[in-house]
């Protein structure tokens, strides 16, 4: 059975750092690409990042530009987000999906995406 799990959320400071997981089981992640979303409560869900299968190429929304890092460990099959100067409207649930495509990688889109895991929390507060 595919399946992603995310892990690494939970409760920081304005300012601090989280990486956030996306270990998949099942399956290997090298043949997808990997997107970041996120909800918050109340709003609609959001992409974050994106990693393609090769070369790689990245994506970022505008808002975590500079900020936040994907990145893959193939010995390890995970996709990272290094999330750096958090800020309280970075709260939300943070879910990683698999998406089939053979190039490049899709950060608006979720319906692109065939695998979702469970999320995880990150909250930013003081």
């Amino acid at each position: 059975q595919l399946q992603l799990v995310e892990s690494g959320g939970g409760l920081v400071q304005p300012g601090g750092s989280l990486r956030l997981s996306c270990a998949a089981s099942g399956f290997t992640l090298d043949y997808y690409a990997i997107g970041w979303f996120r909800q918050a409560p109340g709003k609609e869900r959001e992409g974050v990042s994106c990693i393609s299968r090769s070369l790689p190429i990245t994506k970022y929304v505008g808002s975590v530009k500079g900020r936040f890092t994907i990145s893959r460990d193939k010995a390890k099959n995970t996709v990272y987000l290094q999330m750096n100067s958090l800020k309280p409207e970075d709260t939300a649930v943070y879910y990683c999906a698999a998406d089939t495509r053979l190039t490049g990688c899709d950060v608006t889109n979720a319906n692109e995406y065939d695998y979702w895991g469970q999320g995880t929390q990150v909250t930013v507060s003081s």
